[in-house]
């Protein structure tokens, strides 16, 4: 544990979090939704830090990046907890759950990170990362020391100042852009689509960055509503690559899984505008 950044104090000894987008607001001895930020005398603490739930040597293709070092191998460490509410997560044990954890110190990280000759660096992943800031934040600066790579898989749905203060040690991201409307993001996530292309826009001036769109038949996979996203994408870089992944029912969402069909009448749109466009989960 340890005391939080990004926060302010209110009267009666409550808080506002300031880090993300859903501004909590947090009384005495409660914590934000991410269940991990939480008020204790009047101070915000990060509960999950240190606090690991799982670690792998991932191929640097499943966080997904596709044109970052091709072929490498990546530490992969996650934590619990997550600022969005995905009825459809695909890690909704760690992100939703109470699972168990392990205490890991950053040098435990670096080393082990240092373990394996095929691994460039460590990737924030499997739950949220950027609730877990101030640890994501550490690490990365001491990883970075260390010659290391860091790389963020994210749903970018964090406000602009912290997010700047992380980019300066991050050397690729992976944002999900889970939909280009704002309907999908307030009933399905329980956020704003605003704010996460705030966060692409932030990235792409700052390091290599990937985006990945879940695609979910009849919910966010309207061919007019894609062919926005990808020319807003193309706007910003048209060699930004775009990974249109394929869904599976899981955690509260119980639909098909997305059409094959759809997929491919995607991929080909996207194509007429952007470099790279990758189909994922098929």
């Amino acid at each position: 544990m340890k005391e939080a950044l990004y926060y302010e104090k209110k009267e009666n000894k409550k808080i506002r979090c300031v880090l993300c987008p859903k501004y909590c607001m947090i009384s005495e001895g409660d914590t934000g939704i991410c269940r991990v930020r939480k008020n204790i005398d009047g101070k915000l603490y990060a509960l999950s830090y240190g606090k690991i739930t799982g670690y792998h040597l991932d191929p640097i293709e499943k966080k997904p990046l596709y044109n970052y070092k091709k072929g490498s191998m990546i530490f992969s460490i996650g934590s619990y907890g997550c600022n969005l509410t995905c009825k459809f997560c695909q890690n909704y044990e760690i992100a939703h759950g109470n699972p168990r954890t392990i205490d890991l110190t950053i040098d435990d990280i670096i080393e082990k990170a240092k373990e394996d000759s095929r691994s460039i660096g460590i990737a924030y992943t499997y739950n949220e990362p950027l609730i877990n800031y101030e640890f994501t934040l550490d690490c990365a600066k001491k990883a970075k020391e260390e010659g290391l790579d860091n790389i963020l898989v994210t749903n970018g749905y964090i406000n602009e100042e912290p997010l700047k203060e992380l980019l300066k040690y991050i050397d690729a991201i992976n944002i999900d852009l889970k939909a280009f409307n704002n309907d999908f993001y307030k009933n399905i996530c329980g956020g704003r689509v605003g704010e996460v292309k705030k966060s692409i826009i932030l990235a792409a001036n700052e390091t290599h960055v990937e985006i990945t769109c879940l695609v979910i038949d009849d919910l966010n996979s309207n061919k007019e509503e894609i062919k926005n996203m990808i020319d807003w994408i193309a706007a910003i870089d048209r060699e930004i690559p775009l990974h249109l992944a394929r869904y599976f029912p899981r955690y509260k969402m119980k639909r098909p899984p997305t059409k094959l069909e759809t997929l491919n009448l995607l991929y080909r749109e996207a194509k007429k505008s952007l470099k790279y466009v990758y189909l994922g989960n098929v």
